[in-house]
């Protein structure tokens, strides 16, 4: 196992972006920017040895610092979406930037969220630790919170994304890694002939600005079932369906099920061309299935053109919106009970 740093650039402020390379014996590559904490790179070898990078990015800073569908970021204080831009913690009103759809807010902050700072870093043997700190009413959140997110490659070829975060007053926290997944490589054009499969049997219906109703109908019978391997492009244009109509698409959170707080399987991928499978282990409730409906038309990694569904996030988080439905699992975390998690993504060939 080794780890790497070497300087990535620097942002509009004149703050340094180093960027730390983890590899394993197996010639698997992750590469971590400390810029949004961004897995910036994934290599992983296909059925013939070749190794190439299984997730979307841009191969410079400056493309980052937009990064408007968040390829590999790490989201927070809260991801996903929230209602109105408000929830209350112990009665009093919290109020968020309404930044989507003109009505609610998405994943915190687009512009100062935890995806557009840099963070510290600190390289362990097979991992890299980054931190920062967040005061108390930033993006309107309460709470200081001290931030940790730590990124190991295994030689089982696994990685490993762990958050803690605690704070000094009862807040909401929700974090995850938006990292979108081709599993073909950079010059795929689309994920549409992945095959999925999510261990869930319900999932949170949303309307037409993409917010749960509070309703978590069964997925058989319907075109979002993945409980056994299906095609990402089979059911993906089914509009007479009312929750793909609505955001065109898959992006809904799963509720992973007999989910009781411990690691579990949560979804599987593969790719039958390159021969790569990946498995999504999570202690978390839930797994937003997003098939990278809206990624904007740019130039990716290599020269190869980024575009709608070329990549797909399978982000492991509490439900979205959960602190307007006490009826879900609660993200509520207070200076006792601190925000513990690691998703796994384990990688076969």
């Amino acid at each position: 196992m080794a780890v790497t740093k070497e300087f990535f650039g620097t942002t509009r402020e004149g703050e340094q972006v180093d960027c730390y390379t983890i590899t394993n014996k197996n010639g698997m590559r992750a590469e971590v920017i400390t810029y949004g904490a961004i897995l910036k790179s994934l290599y992983v070898p296909d059925k013939k040895g070749k190794a190439e990078d299984v997730v979307l990015g841009y191969d410079n800073l400056w493309m980052y610092f937009k990064n408007g569908s968040c390829f590999g970021a790490t989201i927070g204080p809260v991801a996903n979406r929230t209602k109105g831009g408000t929830y209350t913690v112990n009665g009093k009103k919290v109020q968020l930037p309404i930044n989507d759809k003109k009505a609610n807010n998405l994943h915190s902050d687009l512009n100062c969220g935890f995806h557009k700072r840099v963070w510290k870093a600190e390289a362990g043997k097979n991992c890299v630790v980054l931190s920062l700190k967040k005061k108390n009413g930033d993006m309107g959140h309460p709470g200081n919170m001290d931030v940790k997110v730590t990124y190991t490659l295994t030689d089982k070829n696994e990685l490993k994304v762990s958050y803690l975060a605690t704070t000094d007053k009862p807040t909401i926290i929700n974090l995850t890694n938006h990292s979108y997944f081709n599993l073909s490589g950079p010059a795929s054009p689309s994920v549409l002939d992945h095959s999925l499969t999510i261990h869930a049997s319900r999932f949170t219906a949303v309307d037409k600005q993409s917010i749960p109703t509070g309703e978590l109908p069964e997925v058989k019978g319907t075109p979002m079932d993945f409980t056994k391997p299906k095609k990402v492009g089979r059911d993906i244009e089914k509009s007479d369906f009312v929750q793909i109509k609505n955001v065109r698409g898959f992006d809904h959170n799963y509720c992973i099920d007999k989910w009781n707080g411990k690691k579990q399987l949560a979804a599987e991928l593969s790719d039958p061309r390159s021969g790569r499978s990946m498995k999504v282990y999570t202690d978390l409730p839930g797994v937003q299935f997003y098939a990278g409906n809206f990624i904007a038309n740019n130039t990716g990694k290599a020269g190869y053109p980024n575009q709608p569904r070329k990549g797909l996030c399978l982000e492991t988080q509490y439900y979205p919106d959960a602190q307007n439905n006490p009826s879900f699992p609660q993200p509520l975390f207070t200076p006792d009970k601190p925000f513990e998690s690691t998703t796994v993504f384990a990688f076969e060939w």
